[in-house]
C-alpha cells in the first residue's frame, strides 16, 4: 500500500514538474511571477544596502572633519602657524564657519538615523527574499491555491515595507545594478534571475537535466 501511495505521489510530482517547465500553463506563469517578484525584492534590498554603506562613510568623514577642525581652532595651531594676528584671525573665523556649517548639517540631517531606517528596510526585505526562495524551492510539492495564498501574503508585506521605508535613489540603483550584474531596470532575463538564485532552484540547470 505504501509503495502504491509513493508511486501516486511521484506521478503527481512528475506532472507538476512537467507543468512547471511548460511555458503555456498556469504553474509556469505563476512561477515566472514569483521569480520576477523575487528579483525586484533582491534589487531593492541591495539598493538599501548600498545607501547604508554610503551614509555611514559620509557620516564618518564628517565626524573626522569636525574633530580635525575643532582641534585646530582650540589648540592655537593657527596662531602658531601665522605670525600676523590678522591672518590668523581671518583663517580662524573661516575654519569656525566651516565647522558651524558641518555642525548644523549633522544636527539637521542625522545620517546615522537615516542609515538605520534603511537597515530596517533591508533586514525586512531579506526575510521576504528568503521566503520567496523557500516558496520557489517547495513549488513542485505545493498546490496552486497554497502558492497563490503565500504569493499574496508576500506581496502585501513587500508593499508595507515599500510604503514605510525611505526611498532609494539613482546612485544606489546603479551600484545595485553593478553588484547584481544586471543591465535592465526591473526587467530580468532567465539567466539574470538564475544568477541571484541558489544553484538547486535555477531554471537553466533544471532544463539541462
Amino acid at each position: 500500500m505504501k509503495m502504491i501511495i509513493n508511486f501516486i505521489l511521484q506521478g503527481i510530482n512528475g506532472e507538476r514538474f512537467m507543468e512547471r517547465n511548460s511555458q503555456n500553463n498556469q504553474r509556469y506563469q505563476l512561477e515566472s511571477q514569483l521569480r520576477e517578484a523575487y528579483g525586484r525584492v533582491v534589487y531593492t534590498q541591495t539598493c538599501h544596502d548600498k545607501i547604508i554603506n554610503r551614509l555611514i562613510k559620509k557620516s564618518n568623514r564628517i565626524k573626522c572633519l569636525q574633530i580635525f577642525l575643532s582641534s585646530i581652532t582650540t589648540s592655537g595651531f593657527i596662531v602658531t602657524l601665522f605670525a600676523e594676528d590678522k591672518i590668523a584671525s581671518i583663517l580662524g573665523a573661516f575654519i569656525s564657519l566651516i565647522l558651524l556649517i558641518l555642525n548644523f548639517y549633522s544636527k539637521n540631517f542625522n545620517l546615522t538615523e537615516e542609515a538605520q531606517n534603511h537597515r530596517v528596510a533591508s533586514d525586512t526585505l531579506w526575510k521576504i527574499r528568503e521566503e520567496y526562495i523557500s516558496l520557489l524551492t517547495d513549488f513542485d510539492i505545493l498546490d496552486l491555491k497554497s502558492i497563490m495564498k503565500k504569493r499574496d501574503e508576500l506581496q502585501e508585506r513587500t508593499a508595507e515595507v515599500y510604503s514605510s521605508s525611505p526611498r532609494t535613489d539613482r546612485e544606489s540603483y546603479l551600484e545595485a545594478k553593478k553588484a547584481l550584474k544586471n543591465e535592465e531596470e526591473q526587467t530580468f532575463s532567465e539567466r539574470e534571475i538564475d544568477i541571484m538564485l541558489p544553484n538547486s532552484i535555477r531554471r537553466s540547470d533544471r532544463v539541462k537535466k
